[in-house]
């Protein structure tokens, strides 16, 4: 049994004729009445009886006709739902971040977000890389702001923004009035660091081996801020992304002039997941904003 059939069949009872019930279905007259017939067939009754250029309807199908109906009715219903779920503003969309690019990226954006769509609900998940990779995989949390490198081939990427990482010195410090720097240039100096299992370390890390430089490590943190308040008093230097600059934290910021010294920030989702209008609206907006996170970089 399917469901054109059924429709099939309604039309003709509702229209009194075949060819009138083809016209309305849009199909041919012979093979609408194919369709039915095959549907009799199926069924074991006849739903109608042919008398010449009319019909009637039988008893078989007076007591299949209300069936019909209400399985089309339902149908009807289940697309008008599915269609206003596409279109609700009410929903809901979770979106993780790292540390090293929450506090920075989120808010200009989630504002912009929440009076575009105040009855949306968004949470924010702040966490490492391995802990939202596994939110976006148990659904738990809709997209992720991440930075390269991802060798996760279930995650759809897009490139949100891609930023210099720099140098931070202390305003006195000799290399301080350099209009740019090479990082060989840091060989030897004590230096302040991320803590482990932030990605931005590793990143740092990596951009000092690339130039042969082993890092002099004198001070971790799990924060920027503490970071640039220990370079500005003279503890050591940093390499800091440059969203993460801090104009009256009294450093000094330098370009490091080393082709791999930036970072690309990424928007992750679990590759071939469907989303509701709200959760497609903040991937959108975050897309869209690409050209002008990037203008400012």
């Amino acid at each position: 049994m399917e469901l054109h059939q059924l429709r099939y069949v309604c039309a003709v009872a509702e229209t009194g004729s075949f060819s009138r019930a083809a016209e309305r279905c849009r199909i041919a007259q012979p093979s609408l009445s194919q369709q039915v017939l095959k549907l009799e067939e199926e069924l074991g009754a006849k739903l109608f009886d042919r008398l010449g250029r009319g019909i009637r309807i039988t008893e078989s199908g007076r007591t299949f006709l209300p069936h019909a109906r209400t399985i089309l009715d339902q149908i009807d219903v289940a697309r008008a739902s599915v269609a206003s779920n596409n279109t609700d503003v009410r929903g809901s969309v979770t979106l993780g971040a790292i540390p090293t690019i929450a506090p920075y990226l989120i808010p200009r954006y989630t504002v912009a977000f929440t009076k575009r769509f105040p009855d949306a609900r968004l949470r924010i998940v702040e966490e490492t890389t391995p802990v939202l990779i596994e939110g976006l995989r148990d659904l738990s949390v809709d997209f992720a702001l991440l930075a390269l490198p991802l060798r996760h081939k279930d995650l759809e990427l897009q490139t949100i923004r891609t930023e210099p990482v720099l140098a931070a010195l202390p305003e006195k410090h000799p290399l301080a009035s350099n209009d740019s720097l090479s990082v060989t240039e840091l060989r030897g100096e004590s230096l302040v660091m991320l803590r482990d299992g932030h990605c931005f370390r590793d990143l740092s890390l990596r951009i000092c081996r690339s130039a042969n430089v082993s890092p002099n490590i004198v001070f971790e943190s799990g924060q920027f801020s503490s970071i640039l308040g220990m370079v500005a008093a003279g503890i050591g230097l940093s390499l800091v992304p440059d969203m993460a600059v801090d104009r009256n934290a009294g450093c000094r910021y330098i370009r490091l002039r080393d082709t791999r010294a930036v970072r690309t920030i990424v928007l992750a989702s679990l590759r071939g997941r469907s989303f509701n209008r709200v959760q497609q609206a903040l991937a959108t907006g975050f897309k869209k904003s690409h050209r002008r996170f990037g203008s400012e970089t």
